[in-house]
């Protein structure tokens, strides 16, 4: 397993892939539908703004400088404001998670492309592929939707690289492809640093001066066959100190969070690669493939080989 950071790792099955809807720019009145079925999906309000609605019904205004992230698959509506909800008018559609020519074309849905001085609202959509298993432990640790501001300066930048790429020049897919990757692990640590105590605890833990150092070196050398001492030692605190502490911030003993994030990884492994069984319990901490396959039909329910034929 690679040595990474857990936000890292859990972003790693994330991607914009070919799913950027580029530089939408709309005058009111006006609804976007968002179909795609997207684990995430990233507006970027670079000029106005509108109210979101999520499947529940729940609603959430945005203005310039906001970026919100929305936790799919549900259907959700971004509209100009709360009363265009129920107000006769053309509403949009983003589905591009297909092989359709409209998802490909310059005039998408209707909405238009482009750099409209006159026009009251501009933003950037990105809808984001999964690949594998490794986000489904992010998507647990985050709200329906999330809302980070950024200043002005940020945006005239998103909105010139949009520009560009609406363009249709070399690369422009591949240069909004990596900019809303990017944008997203940025949206997404400002959210974990504001959130405090409702970020996820694993990133809770990142941030402790006591768990960090340990936390750091686990990610780092999964396979070692690593203890709450080894850990403490890590930290340079008692053994009872540190599982005490881990516990409550955590959520969880050092022992039980380890065990998790093996085998999170190890069905990262099963799913994406095909490596042996033995490969996959040394490489997540295991010293034989028969300790390694016991552990994980105790904690997934189905052994190693069939979670495999499974999720094929």
């Amino acid at each position: 397993m690679a040595a990474v950071d857990p936000l890292s790792s859990l972003l790693s099955g994330i991607r914009a892939e070919g799913s950027v809807v580029s530089h939408a720019v709309l005058e009111a009145p006006w609804t976007i539908r968002f179909a795609d079925g997207a684990p995430l999906t990233m507006v970027s309000v670079l000029r106005g703004g509108g109210t979101l609605r999520l499947p529940d019904g729940t609603e959430r205004a945005v203005r310039a400088g906001d970026t919100a992230v929305v936790r799919g698959p549900g259907t959700f509506h971004l509209a100009d404001g709360p009363a265009s909800f129920d107000r006769p008018h053309a509403e949009y559609e983003i589905a591009c998670f297909t092989d359709s020519p409209e998802c490909t074309a310059q005039d998408l849905g209707g909405i238009h492309w482009g750099n409209d001085p006159d026009a009251a609202t501009a933003l950037i959509v990105g809808a984001y592929r999964a690949s594998g298993r490794r986000h489904e432990r992010l998507l647990l640790g985050l709200p329906p939707v999330l809302v980070v501001s950024e200043d002005a300066d940020v945006c005239d930048w998103l909105e010139r690289a949009a520009v560009d790429a609406a363009l249709r020049s070399a690369g422009s897919q591949a240069l909004m492809d990596r900019l809303l990757d990017w944008a997203l692990v940025c949206t997404l640590r400002a959210w974990f640093e504001q959130a405090r105590s409702d970020a996820p605890h694993w990133y809770r833990g990142l941030a402790d001066p006591i768990l960090a150092p340990a936390l750091h070196a686990f990610h780092a050398q999964p396979s070692r066959r690593w203890t709450v001492g080894a850990l403490a030692a890590e930290s340079g605190v008692s053994r009872a100190l540190f599982a005490k502490r881990f516990t409550e911030i955590i959520g969880r003993p050092p022992l039980a969070y380890m065990t998790e994030c093996r085998m999170d990884e190890a069905e990262a492994l099963l799913s994406e690669t095909d490596l042996a069984i033995a490969q996959i319990a040394r490489s997540v901490g295991y010293a034989d493939a028969f300790g390694f396959s016991a552990a994980f039909k105790r904690h997934r329910g189905l052994s190693p080989s069939a979670f495999r034929t499974v999720t094929a």
